[in-house]
């Protein structure tokens, strides 16, 4: 992050890093290539008392922020986590307890997602250029509500104890809070290039919840699933310039440390001018990367734009960025025994969730042209 950070943020910053080298360097990373969770829970439970899932939550519900700025602070841990492909589920957490804080609902739920000792996950509605569309219907049934449909690309699913269900009824749109233990609720793992993210679909087949479990008003949830978006894209963007500052380092001490013909690489001018390119690529990436998430931290009338910009700048030359680092380490920069790869794999998840490039362009494009009639 190319932020100006206060001490507090600093200091704080680095005790995140110090705890990921400390608890996941890359051989246990690696290790846990296999793991159905992909993370620990006492790992998460440290995490969280560091303060991973209490910056987004108000003081009287437990939370609090280092700076005031309590979405600028969860990115520098989002930023650490994309610097060490670290695991646990940051964003879903993050999402759900901000959510909840919002509307003061099931505070011991929310005890236990600031304590680390609950996990919860957000069943997200589908994403694409023309914005987001639930996927699960929810209607009404004398004193409960009913679910029925499916959520894919539910981050921890099959490790959730407690689901944020995004739906649409007659209403309008609705949020359920859902245990997963429901009658009805069914949860299956989904393949990821990510070593240790974990992914999975929930089904939803007349799963009936009281109606006390709804968070916030029955059929005006929009706003807050705008916001949710916002926050997931502040958090994906500064995961993937984490990615790219790791990969873009190691490459950088590669080429110094590596001869070839009696020559370290990095004295090859064409690869001075490639690493030019990388450099300002990530310079940039950090710089839209910081705007959008203080446009958003700010609620700012633009932010929509800047995050739009920033997924679609950010994913494109991340590609870029990451594709000429495994090319320049030869050879070994394909092997599973590298760490290089763990840092691409990262990037590769974080730039198809939430949308992708492509896709942020034209909605970028959509924002743009509706400003413009308004100007008009």
């Amino acid at each position: 992050m190319l932020l100006g950070l206060s001490d507090d943020q600093e200091f704080f910053r680095a005790t995140t890093e110090r705890f990921l080298v400390e608890q996941v360097p890359p051989d246990a990373l690696r290790a846990l290539r296999g793991d159905p969770a992909g993370f620990g829970r006492d790992y998460w439970r440290r995490g969280a008392e560091l303060g991973w899932t209490s910056l987004l939550v108000r003081e009287a519900h437990g939370g609090g922020t280092i700076s005031g700025a309590g979405l600028v602070d969860l990115s520098l841990v989002a930023y650490e986590f994309g610097r060490h492909a670290a695991p646990g589920p940051l964003l879903a957490a993050n999402v759900v307890a901000s959510t909840l804080s919002a509307h003061g609902a099931a505070p011991d739920l929310l005890a236990g997602l600031l304590s680390g000792e609950v996990i919860a996950s957000w069943c997200a509605p589908a994403v694409g250029p023309d914005g987001w569309r639930p996927t699960v219907q929810a209607r009404r049934e004398g004193s409960g509500i009913v679910l029925r449909g499916k959520a894919h690309l539910v981050e921890s699913g099959q490790q959730a104890d407690h689901l944020l269900v995004t739906c649409c009824d007659d209403a309008g749109v609705t949020q359920v809070l859902v245990p997963v233990a429901t009658a009805g609720v069914g949860r299956a793992a989904m393949q990821t290039a990510d070593v240790t993210r974990r992914f999975g679909s929930v089904t939803f087949d007349d799963a009936t919840l009281p109606v006390a479990a709804v968070v916030g008003d029955a059929g005006a949830a929009g706003a807050d699933v705008d916001r949710q978006f916002q926050l997931s894209l502040v958090l994906l963007n500064a995961e993937s310039v984490g990615a790219m500052q790791a990969g873009f380092d190691m490459t950088v001490e590669w080429a110094f440390d590596r001869y070839s013909f009696g020559r370290p690489l990095a004295s090859y001018q064409a690869l001075k001018h490639r690493f030019a390119d990388m450099f300002m690529w990530l310079e940039a990436s950090h710089a839209i990367g910081d705007a959008a998430c203080a446009a958003t931290g700010e609620g700012a009338d633009n932010a929509a734009e800047l995050l739009s910009a920033a997924k679609a700048y950010i994913g494109q030359y991340g590609t870029e960025l990451l594709q000429d680092c495994v090319q320049m380490h030869g050879g070994i920069g394909v092997t599973f025994e590298h760490d290089l790869h763990l840092y691409l794999r990262r990037f590769t998840v974080d730039r198809a969730l939430a949308g992708t490039p492509a896709e942020h362009r034209q909605r970028l494009a959509a924002l743009l042209d509706a400003r413009d009639g308004e100007a008009a």
